[in-house]
Formats: structure tokens, C-alpha cells, sequence
């Protein structure tokens, strides 16, 4: 029987502020347990919260570049239920009247091609704090430093047709978020949290089956994992007779299995209200419009201007788009006038290695258009030019002055190139004779070696000529 998956998801998006959502208590990840906290975060009475204003600018940063439309007036509203990391009993989210609704995100899916995933809503939330169950043996310890870290969650319409569409889906949606500087986007900090609802169904089927949740994902790697294995279980199910219940279940990625927590049916009834204590959101369309023009351009709409004004590769233009920061340097290039092409070989290539090594571009664009500039010119090789880059990623200098201090000027002295050349041609008298019965191939392999004796310091282009004169 053929089964047709349905999946939507559910990310958690911690917005890139240094206090928290309804206080001024730091954010900073990793300090110490129970350090960053306050009568607001854990609940202690006669405590007020006020929103925090910068949490709201990014959140709607993120609605916009979702295409979104913001709500002039948002409703916060308390979330109840009682488990032993969110001190209050009830969490400050929204409910009926979010922030945003609408949008989408596209991707390309090697099952169906181009495919639209819609937004269902984006809403802003205080996080809660967090259970440690292995500090203490037996014991869970409570760190409350999270509590009220403000969160935006983006909920998706079930338009994922599979787990490997919901992979490529969080890649595109991470690189849009990662351009409006909401987030970090981080999974390794918990900035960024995913849980996915699937459910399988007959093929041709419209009506939806009984959806799980699925949680406890650390990387879009995992996403993809666990859903495959979530699949499999209801399958299985189902072709043997027994009904998918709904469930949240955790996954393990050291056994790549999934395993119930709890049921749907007997999860609590969270009982939304209005949350007393803070007024309506309001928005003015004039405070709209600027976080609107606050936007960059976003990543799709400049691999596009790389394709069609500059000329590039889609592969190219695909790689310098998908980091803001690279998309950045590579545009520095250009303005330091720079040919769109060579820029893009070398942002691709070594100014790409640099990024992945270091998180950041040792080489600043104008020292790297100075350097491509002697390649241009032929003061360098290429291959010698790739040795100062990696040199001027240790070392201060201009490329020049290191060019010149590892040897690795070209010589164009016609006189010098003539001494290289009759070394080869002494060297090789066979292919000599090769070359001059018809075996012009050989020609590449004299100048090779010429460049080796030369220690890379000979000019090709000055090479080529001196050879044809000494091989006629």
C-alpha cells in the first residue's frame, strides 16, 4: 500500500536580545545555574512584566521577512500548566491574536521540485527554564536561567510531503532568519528548536491521519531521522492492524528510535486567557513600515541579482547568498572593484575555507583586492597568489611585500626565462626531438617544467614565447 506523508512543524526561535522577554535579566548562555534570574522571571508575587521592546522589533524583523502580516494590536495571553521548571505555572504567550499570520518559505524538493511551505502564524513567548536529570544521580536539577528568554515560534501549515523536505525546508528557513539578525539560530545552544507533527495517510487520500508530535531533535540532521523513523512506526502500525494514537514522543539519536512521553488525551488543558497584567500590543503602521525598510535584501531575491546582473553560476551565486556575512564580503570585493567572477571563485574557494576554519574572514576584502590585483597584473601567479592569501591570514602586511619576501614575484626578464628554458631543453633532448616531429602537446609539459625549476617564479605568458623560439 502506498502512504503519503504529512508533516508540519513547529520552530522555536530564541530572538537575539541581551535581556529577557518581560525583565532585564541577562540572556548570556552558559552561565552559571540560577544566576540570571529576578522576581519578574521566577514568578514571585506583586512582580510586573514589561515587554521588552527589542524582542518585539525582531520579531516582527522575522514576520516581515516570512511575508507575514503584522497585526496592528496582539493579544498576550497566559499559557497554565504546572511542571517544575517555569516557576510562575503558566507561561506569557499569545493565542488567538498573534503577532503575525500568512507568509510562506520556498524550497527546492527533489521529489516535487519548487514547493511553498505556508506560515501558519508567528507569535512571541517567553521561554521556560530548564530540567537537568543528569547533574544529581536520582534527582532532576532545575535551571531557571532560561525562564523568560523571549522566544518567536513559526508555525507552518502540514505542506512537507517528507522528512528529507522538512530538512531542506529548516535550511532555507534558517538562512532567511539568519539574514534579518533575529537570531543566532543555533541548535547547539538551543536558540533554534524544532518539534514536527506527522502523520501518514493512503495515497490520494485528502483526509488527514492522526498526527504525533515529535521532540528532542538537536540538529536538522536529526529532524530528518527522527521523522523517517516516526514514519516507519506508523506504518507499521496501521499495516498490522493497529491505529496510530496521538502521542508526543522524544527521539534518540543513539538508537535513531522514537519512544512515547505522554498522550495527547492526557496532556493538560493549558486554559489561554488574556494575561492581565500587560495591556494589547499595539502597532502603528508608521512602526510597521520602518522595521519593513529595516529589512535587507533577503537571500533568494540577491542569488537572484548574482545569477541575472553579475553573470554567475547558480552554484556560485547559491553558496556566496547563503551567509549574509559572505554575501557581504563578496559585494566588498566588488566595490573594491574586483571582477564579479574572480570574486566569486575566490569567496567560494579559499575565502570560504578561512570562514568554515575561523567563523570570520582573517583577510580583509580590500588586502584580498590588492592581492588579486597583482594577479591580474601578472606580479604573481595564481598558485603564488593562493600562497600569500594563506600567509596574509597569519601575518600582517601587504600582499606585495609578502610576495616579495617568500620569492614568489613573478620573473618576466627575458634573459632569466631564456636560462630556465635551456635547462629544460638541455634536460630533455628526447622530447625535445618528440616536440619538433609533431608532439606539440608537449609544449604544456615544457612550461611545467620550467615553472618547477623556476620555483613558480617564472611568468607563463613571458615562458611560452622563449620555448617556442628555443624548440623550433
Amino acid at each position: 500500500m502506498a502512504w503519503e506523508t504529512v508533516i508540519g512543524l513547529e520552530v522555536h526561535l530564541q530572538l537575539r536580545t541581551v535581556s529577557k522577554m518581560f525583565c532585564g535579566c541577562s540572556t548570556a548562555f552558559g552561565d552559571p545555574p540560577n544566576t540570571n534570574v529576578c522576581p519578574v522571571c521566577l514568578g514571585l508575587p506583586g512582580a510586573l512584566p514589561v515587554p521588552n521592546a527589542e524582542a518585539i522589533r525582531l520579531a516582527t524583523r522575522a514576520a516581515l521577512a516570512l511575508g507575514g502580516t503584522i497585526h496592528d494590536v496582539s493579544i498576550f495571553a497566559r499559557k497554565n500548566y504546572f511542571y517544575p521548571d517555569l516557576p510562575k505555572g503558566y507561561q506569557i504567550s499569545q493565542f488567538d491574536r498573534p503577532l503575525s499570520t500568512g507568509g510562506s518559505v520556498a524550497f527546492e524538493s527533489a521529489e516535487r521540485g519548487r514547493v511553498s511551505v505556508g506560515i501558519t502564524r508567528l507569535h512571541v513567548e517567553e521561554d521556560a527554564g530548564k530540567s537537568l536529570h543528569d547533574r544529581i544521580p536520582g534527582r532532576t536539577a532545575v535551571d531557571l536561567n532560561r525562564a523568560g528568554v523571549p522566544l518567536a515560534e513559526i508555525v507552518t501549515q502540514p505542506d512537507l510531503r517528507s522528512p528529507a523536505e522538512a530538512r531542506a525546508f529548516l535550511g532555507n528557513l534558517r538562512q532567511l532568519l539568519l539574514y534579518t539578525e533575529a537570531s543566532d539560530c543555533s541548535m547547539e545552544l538551543g536558540s533554534l528548536r524544532v518539534d514536527a507533527n506527522l502523520s501518514i495517510r493512503q495515497a490520494g487520500d485528502a483526509k488527514l491521519g492522526t498526527k504525533t508530535e515529535v521532540k528532542n531533535m538537536n540538529s536538522f540532521a536529526n529532524v530528518e531521522r527522527a521523522l523517517n523513523a516516526e514514519r516507519e512506526r506508523q506504518v507499521a502500525l496501521l499495516e498490522n492492524g493497529k491505529p496510530v494514537r496521538q502521542v508526543t514522543l522524544l527521539y534518540d539519536a543513539g538508537t535513531g528510535e522514537v519512544r512515547p512521553t505522554r498522550s495527547k488525551e492526557e496532556s493538560h488543558d493549558y486554559r489561554y486567557f488574556p494575561e492581565p497584567d500587560l495591556p494589547p500590543l499595539q502597532l502603528t503602521p508608521e512602526w510597521i513600515s520602518e522595521r519593513r525598510d529595516e529589512l535587507p535584501e533577503l537571500p533568494e531575491a540577491r542569488r537572484a541579482r548574482f545569477e541575472l546582473a553579475l553573470g554567475l553560476t547558480p552554484y556560485h551565486a547559491g553558496v556566496i547568498a547563503s551567509e549574509r556575512a559572505i554575501a557581504d564580503y563578496f559585494e566588498a570585493l566588488l566595490a573594491g572593484g574586483m571582477d564579479a567572477r574572480a570574486a566569486a571563485s575566490w569567496t567560494t574557494g579559499d575565502v570560504m575555507t578561512a570562514w568554515n576554519e575561523t567563523g570570520g574572514f582573517p583577510v580583509a576584502a580590500d588586502r584580498l583586492v590588492a592581492l588579486v590585483g597583482l594577479e591580474r597584473d601578472g606580479v604573481v601567479s595564481l598558485q603564488a597568489a593562493r600562497r600569500v592569501f594563506a600567509e596574509l591570514r597569519e601575518a600582517a602586511g601587504e600582499p606585495r611585500a609578502i610576495a616579495e619576501r617568500l620569492g614568489l614575484l613573478q620573473v618576466r626578464d627575458t634573459d632569466a626565462l631564456a636560462g630556465w628554458v635551456d635547462e629544460v631543453v638541455e634536460a630533455f633532448p628526447g622530447e625535445v626531438e618528440r616536440y619538433r616531429g609533431g608532439e606539440t602537446k608537449l609544449l604544456g609539459f615544457f612550461v611545467g617544467q620550467v615553472m618547477k625549476r623556476s620555483k613558480g617564479q617564472a611568468d607563463p605568458k613571458g615562458v611560452q614565447p622563449v620555448l617556442l623560439e628555443r624548440l623550433k
